[in-house]
């Protein structure tokens, strides 16, 4: 997926927009991590046959459950299952990451990433607290990711597949219904649906959770207001009819 901002009209402001520009100081360090743990991936299996670091940093809801090794919720990110995967992985953030970084600065955009990710690994955890799968890969946190850059630039152009311009924000609508359909027919296909929708929808609360709660908080404080306006009002009526009747009572007044 290419970035194509409508605002770009010079070919070399197009061509740094196309990739994301130079790597921000977070994107760089967690590309740089992943490859560093795949490389370690690689390294375990090629020359010992082991599967070790999968299957005790990748995420095995079974063992978060029993062996309470909730490390696991965090250290499944850093982990992928091929070039393919994590090359597709690193990509998508250097492309949409980057500018996330350079928009909300270094600290919010690494907690961000981190908060999806690890929602992510949550959200796989409760559908599933009993499976011996293992799952891997940032792509929990890069649906976050993709969602965040959906509500900051929804009217950007991309190429989906490197092939069909459409905007960001339908690009994301359909994304997260593919992995919401998928997630409910999910299989043992490899493909850990559930952490794509997962990261989407923690990062649409994180984003948006401050905004709703305030909306509740108005909603009820003009219930309240409403309730007690209410209550006066039948008291303050008494009191009146009240008065009314004792001027009756009294009669006129001589001035």
């Amino acid at each position: 997926m290419l970035n194509l901002p409508p605002e770009s009209n010079s070919i070399s402001q197009m061509r740094y927009n196309m990739f994301g520009g130079p790597a921000a100081w977070a994107v760089k360090k967690i590309i740089t991590a992943n490859v560093i743990v795949f490389a370690l991936q690689f390294i375990a299996y090629r020359f010992f046959g082991s599967n070790f670091l999968e299957f005790y940093f990748g995420l095995i809801p079974e063992s978060v459950t029993r062996e309470y090794r909730i490390w696991q919720l965090a250290t499944y990110m850093f982990l992928h299952g091929g070039p393919i995967h994590i090359l597709v992985n690193m990509l998508m953030l250097y492309m949409f990451g980057n500018e996330l970084e350079r928009l909300w600065g270094t600290r919010r955009f690494l907690q961000y990433y981190f908060v999806t990710g690890i929602g992510a690994g949550v959200c796989s955890w409760i559908v599933g607290v009993h499976d011996f799968v293992v799952i891997i890969g940032a792509s929990g946190a890069i649906y976050g990711i993709l969602l965040a850059y959906g509500l900051m630039y929804p009217n950007r152009i991309v190429y989906f597949g490197m092939l069909f311009p459409i905007r960001v924000k339908w690009m994301v609508i359909l994304m997260g219904a593919l992995a919401f359909l998928s997630s409910i027919g999910e299989t043992n296909s490899g493909i850990a649906h559930v952490a794509h929708l997962g990261g989407m929808v923690v990062g649409f609360i994180y984003l948006r959770g401050k905004y709703w709660l305030g909306r509740v908080r108005d909603y009820e404080n003009r219930r309240q207001h409403d309730k007690l306006k209410r209550r006066f009002e039948v008291y303050y009526g008494d009191v009146r009819r009240k008065i009314e009747e004792d001027k009756k009572k009294k009669g006129p007044t001589i001035h």
